[in-house]
C-alpha cells in the first residue's frame, strides 16, 4: 500500500496521486489540486514578464527609433529587481500566505502592462513605459518568489522534481511565446497602421490575459495548510528574522561551494543567450546563418518550443525515477552541449533551413533536459521551514550568474567572431565540471519514495 503524507489531523491525501482526493482546509478550500491544473499556468504567468521586460521591451524601443546605446543601458537595469529580490524575499514569508502573493502580484503584472499600453502614444513615452517596466519588474520578481515557495508547499519532494521540468518547460516556453508571437502580431498590426498603434494594441492584450490569470488562480490554486507566514514576535521581531533568514542561508553546509556552482553552472548558456538570434540573423559573411525574421520565427518558435517541451517533460520524469545524484551528470552534460551545435552551426553554415530547424530543435531540447537538475539542486538546498526566502535567494545568484556572463558577452563575440565565441562557450564550462564533482548532494532527493 502506498504511504501517506499526513495534512492535519484527520486529512491525508496520496503524494502523487490523481487529484481526485481533495481535503479541504478550515474555509472549506481544498488543500491540494492536481498540479497539471496549476503548474503550467503558473510557471507561463511567470515567465511572460520576464520576457516582456527583458526581451520585448527591446523590439519595441528598436521599432519607436530609440537608440541601441539607450536601449542597452536603460534596459540592462530592468533586470535588477530579479538580481536583489532575496532583500525583501523574507518579507513574504513573514507577511500572509504565498497564495495571496501570487494573485496579487499578477493584478499588479496586469496593472503596469496597462501602464505601458496607456503611455506609449505619449511624448514622454520612453520615460514612462520605463517606469511601468520597473513596476513589472518589481512585481514579476516578488510573484517568483511567491510562486516557488507556494510550488514547494503545495508538492512533496517526488511531484517537485517530477514537474521540476513542466514548470521550467511553461517558463521557457512563456519567453519563446512572448518574444515570438507577441512580435509577429506587432509587425503585423504595424503595416496596416503606426508603431505606436501597434504596440499598444499588443499590450492591452497582454493586460486582458494577465488578468485572467489572476481569476483562474485565485480560483484554481490549493490550499494547503503548511501555507502560512512565519510569524515574528512582533513588530519589532521583523528585523531580527529578516536578519536571521538570511544568516540561515549562508550557514548552510557547504555554501561556499553551493554559490560557486550557482554562479557557474550556466556559465555557456548565459553567454550564448544573448547572441542566439543575433548569430541567426547575421549575414553569412559575417559568420551568421543569415536567417530571415520569419525563418528565425520557425526555428525558434515552433521547432524550438517542441525540443524545449519535450525535454523538460522528460527532464523531470528521469530525474523523478533516479534521484537528483544520478540525475545532475547527465543533465549537467545536457545543458553545456549545445555549445558544440553552434560550432557546428557557425562552421558549416548549412543553407537548409530543415538542418538549421534540427539543430535548434535539439539544442532546446537539451537545454530543457539539463535545466531540470539546476531547479532541483537549488530545491534540496532551501529545503525547510523558511524555503521561500532560501529559494528566492539562490535564484538571486542564479539570476545575476546570467546578467554578469550576459553584459560582456557581445564584447568578447565582437573580438573573436562567432566561431570563436562558440569554442570559448565551450572551454567556459570547465570550471563548472570540476565544481559538480566536488558538489554535495542528496542522491535521493526527488526520488519517488518506495511502497510497501
Amino acid at each position: 500500500m502506498t504511504k501517506k503524507s499526513t495534512l492535519t489531523a484527520g486529512e491525508t491525501i496520496e503524494p502523487g496521486g490523481s487529484g481526485n482526493e481533495i481535503p479541504a482546509d478550515k474555509k472549506g478550500k481544498p488543500s491540494f489540486r492536481n498540479p497539471w491544473a496549476w503548474v503550467p499556468s503558473l510557471y507561463f504567468a511567470e515567465g511572460v514578464p520576464y520576457a516582456i521586460v527583458m526581451l520585448v521591451s527591446v523590439v519595441m524601443y528598436k521599432d519607436m527609433g530609440i537608440s541601441n546605446s539607450d536601449i542597452a543601458f536603460y534596459t540592462s537595469w530592468l533586470s535588477l529587481p530579479w538580481v536583489i529580490k532575496p532583500l525583501w524575499s523574507p518579507f513574504v514569508d513573514m507577511f500572509n500566505k504565498k497564495r495571496f502573493w501570487i494573485v496579487l502580484m499578477q493584478f499588479l503584472v496586469g496593472s503596469g502592462l496597462a501602464g505601458v499600453a496607456f503611455t506609449i502614444p505619449a511624448s514622454a513615452f520612453f520615460q514612462y513605459t520605463l517606469m511601468f517596466f520597473f513596476l513589472l519588474a518589481f512585481s514579476s520578481a516578488t510573484h517568483d518568489i511567491a510562486a516557488d515557495g507556494f510550488y514547494m508547499l503545495a508538492l512533496d519532494k517526488h511531484n517537485q522534481a517530477f514537474y521540476a521540468g513542466i514548470r521550467s518547460t511553461f517558463y521557457r516556453t512563456a519567453m519563446i511565446t512572448s518574444q515570438g508571437i507577441l512580435v509577429v502580431i506587432a509587425g503585423t498590426l504595424e503595416k496596416n497602421g503606426t508603431v505606436q498603434n501597434a504596440w499598444t494594441i499588443v499590450f492591452y492584450l497582454i493586460t486582458g490575459l494577465f488578468f485572467i490569470f489572476a481569476i483562474y488562480h485565485y480560483i484554481f490554486l490549493p490550499c494547503p495548510v503548511s501555507d502560512k507566514p512565519v510569524k515574528a514576535e512582533g513588530t519589532a521581531g521583523v528585523i531580527p528574522n529578516f536578519v536571521k533568514t538570511f544568516a540561515l542561508f549562508f550557514q548552510k553546509k557547504n555554501i561556499g561551494l553551493v554559490i560557486i556552482f550557482l554562479l557557474i553552472y550556466r556559465l555557456g548558456e548565459a553567454q550564448l543567450l544573448g547572441l542566439i538570434v543575433p548569430f541567426l540573423k547575421d549575414p553569412r559573411a559575417t559568420g551568421g546563418l543569415g536567417l530571415t525574421t520569419q525563418e528565425v520565427g520557425i526555428v525558434s518558435g515552433t521547432i524550438g518550443i517542441i525540443g524545449l517541451m519535450t525535454g523538460g517533460i522528460l527532464g523531470g520524469i528521469f530525474s523523478a525515477r533516479v534521484g537528483l545524484g544520478k540525475a545532475l551528470w547527465w543533465m549537467f552534460a545536457s545543458i553545456n552541449i549545445p555549445a558544440l551545435i553552434y560550432i557546428y552551426l557557425s562552421i558549416a553554415q548549412p543553407e537548409s533551413i530543415v538542418i538549421t530547424g534540427a539543430c535548434i530543435g535539439l539544442e532546446q531540447f537539451l537545454y530543457g533536459f539539463g535545466f531540470t537538475a539546476y531547479t532541483l539542486y537549488m530545491m534540496s538546498v532551501c529545503d525547510g521551514a523558511l524555503r521561500t526566502a532560501h529559494y528566492s535567494i539562490a535564484t538571486g545568484f542564479m539570476a545575476l550568474s546570467m546578467m554578469i556572463p550576459r553584459m560582456v558577452s557581445g564584447w568578447v563575440q565582437q573580438q573573436l567572431g562567432y566561431q570563436h565565441f562558440f569554442i570559448w562557450v565551450f572551454l567556459a564550462i570547465i570550471p563548472a565540471f570540476f565544481i559538480t564533482r566536488a558538489l554535495p548532494i542528496d542522491p535521493d532527493f526527488g526520488k519517488k519514495p518506495k511502497t510497501e
